[in-house]
């Protein structure tokens, strides 16, 4: 009877960290070689980090990685490991994985689809190999095969598709592994992190190994790589349809190692029961994006300009999550190492500690600040150990103002100049935020959400001054949910007064009752419209047809929003451009860089919207 011990391992990678990079495999392989594992899978482009962007294009680059795998061979006795880099064929190059057994290249696999929606842009680096076509590759005074190769160990037989490979429906490469009888198909992927995707993926492993009748295993990049992407870290396999094998997802570890002793036959199948929690899955993949943000960027530590509102104290939140989560898995010297803090907790909350070194945050009133926002930043920040600062920008504002108005010959009024009024209040806490940020080496935090970034409802060089924008992904109805289940399920309560809140930008006059729905519309509204609008990329009259039957807004109304949307995102386009790097953290986002494009100039659906109205 045919027996196998087989893993996966998932790293977390940085491009240009050659050394990091190689021991981290090499460390995950000496402890799967320690747990007896003789066939071990990383997932796509290890070597390099997938988030590499335009350095594939060199020369360069794609040698160093097979310089790399050289070194790579040495390690590799007594174990066969598959591990994938870009192999550059004259001026040619292909995302493979390369099988190493014993201290030998046995062959390449190269990916034969490329990923081109959404945030991957695959085809401007890669080029697709063709199906069934295996050459020989001159590799250290040898030849090797490269291509659509198979492999087999002790009797059983394995293949791969990588990634996109695998959501190719009847042309993927798994229907050609099946017609060749493979036990075993591996699944090496660099899949970014989207809300909700890890139950996608278990549907596709769990249906993969009955449509190809083998046992499918997938391994996936981990941690925030590069800046925008996060990759999960997911192991899975599945047989018969069942899912036998899933790690921790979004781990602090440098890497994991996962597996089973495989059979041919006479397999006890016992299937893992999974959770899936959106409000989990953002509260894990935004604090590790944060830790590895902020310990590959080299800063000290984080600045926040905490408003009281939900959008400044789900970032605090999150910070103080990202804390706690390190220091339970890590520990807390580990965790404190890696990012570099030399510091020493005195007592027996180290969590608080910790935060209070790493985060300063501070309110900066003007004269339409509330009461109600400073108590409710002053108590979040208390209660979760962050350094906490308070002060006026009133004079800041009146000098601004008073130098236009003699300029200009006339005062200005907030019947008149009203966006000009706003705008100077936010961008009059900038400088001072930016040189606190300067003075702690930290990163400045930008608090834009998804979907004022829709709408433009932001002051450039004011509040969306920023090193990152971690929330700039996610909408604004889903953060306001989320800060209520955090206060219950995560035991934050000095979010109960930021819950209590009615969002306000406070830029106003309080005797206007100033409020973000009132400026703009219903955020559950917004969230509606921009899924059609710009994930599903529907016109606006199919916008209106179909949220006229699910909503139940009078029609009239229900158009006003609609033209509202289009328009202010049409005009804001050039807002988007020039946001700071944000997460990719949900099915889709408005990030002009990774996502969604769109003219910074245009006739902004006016044809369109005339449709509408005379419709």
């Amino acid at each position: 009877m045919s027996k196998l011990k087989i893993a996966c391992a998932t790293v977390n990678q940085t491009p240009l960290d050659w050394t990091g990079n190689f021991n981290r495999i090499v460390d995950a392989i000496q402890e799967a070689r320690e747990l007896g594992v003789e066939l071990l899978c990383f997932p796509e482009l290890t070597l390099t980090g997938y988030g590499s962007e335009d350095l594939f294009l060199s020369h360069w680059y794609p040698q160093k990685a097979l310089l790399q795998l050289e070194k790579l061979i040495a390690h590799c006795g007594q174990i066969t490991v598959a591990v994938g880099l870009p192999i550059r064929i004259a001026d040619t190059t292909y995302n493979c994985m390369a099988v190493i057994e014993n201290g030998q290249l046995l062959g390449i696999v190269a990916k034969q689809f490329m990923a081109i929606d959404g945030v991957h842009y695959e085809f401007r680096w890669f080029t697709p190999w063709v199906a069934r076509e295996i050459i020989p590759f001159e590799f250290s005074g040898g030849q090797i095969p490269l291509g659509d190769v198979i492999f087999e160990k002790k009797g059983i037989s394995y293949g791969f598709e990588i990634c996109e490979d695998a959501w190719r429906g009847d042309a993927r490469p798994g229907y050609r592994l099946q017609e060749r009888k493979v036990d075993v198909i591996f699944n090496p992927s660099a899949s970014h992190f989207a809300m909700g995707k890890s139950e996608i993926r278990e549907n596709l492993v769990k249906k993969s190994s009955t449509l190809l009748n083998a046992t499918y295993f997938y391994t996936n990049l981990l941690g925030n790589e590069s800046g925008r992407m996060i990759f999960d870290g997911e192991i899975l396999a599945a047989r018969a349809g069942e899912l036998i094998l899933k790690n921790e997802l979004l781990s602090f570890l440098d890497y994991q190692v996962m597996g089973f002793e495989f059979e041919k036959e006479n397999f006890e199948i016992t299937p893992v029961p999974t959770v899936h929690d959106k409000n989990n899955e953002f509260v894990k993949a935004t604090s590790l994006a944060l830790f590895d943000y902020l310990r590959k960027s080299k800063s000290k530590g984080f600045v926040l300009s905490l408003s009281g509102g939900a959008d400044s104290s789900s970032i605090a939140v999150l910070i103080a999550e990202m804390v706690r989560r390190g220091i339970e898995e890590l520990g807390v010297s580990s965790f404190l190492k890696k990012i570099g803090l030399p510091f020493n907790p005195q007592t027996s909350d180290p969590k608080t500690e910790i935060v209070g070194e790493l985060l300063t945050t501070a309110y900066q009133a003007s004269e339409n600040s509330s009461y109600s926002t400073f108590q409710s930043a002053k108590t979040l920040s208390k209660s979760i150990g962050a350094k906490f600062y308070n002060w006026e920008i009133s004079d800041e504002v009146k000098s601004y103002t008073e130098k236009i108005e003699t300029a200009l010959g006339r005062k200005l009024t907030w019947k008149d100049d009203d966006i000009t009024l706003q705008n100077i209040q936010a961008r009059s806490r900038s400088p001072i935020i930016w040189m606190l940020a300067n003075i702690n080496n930290a990163l400045l935090i930008n608090t834009s959400n998804r979907s004022e970034g829709d709408v433009g409802y932001t002051t450039m060089d004011g509040d969306t001054s920023g090193s990152i924008s971690p929330i700039a992904g996610v909408d604004k109805f889903f953060l306001m949910n989320w800060l209520k289940w955090a206060e219950e399920n995560l035991g934050y309560h000095g979010l109960k007064s930021v819950n209590a809140l009615t969002p306000t930008a406070e830029l106003r006059p309080n005797e206007n009752h100033q409020t973000d729905e009132t400026d703009l519309m219903p955020y559950a509204v917004i969230v509606e419209i921009e899924r059609l609008a710009i994930r599903d990329r529907k016109s606006p009259m199919d916008v209106y047809l179909i949220l006229k039957e699910n909503l139940g807004i009078e029609d009239g109304l229900l158009k006003t929003y609609i033209k509202k949307f289009f328009r202010l995102w049409s005009r804001n386009q050039w807002k988007r451009e020039r946001l700071a790097p944000s997460f990719h953290l949900d099915e889709f986002n408005i990030d002009p860089k990774t996502w969604y494009r769109f003219p910074i100039l245009s006739g902004g659906f006016e044809e369109e919207l005339k449709e509408l109205d005379n419709f």
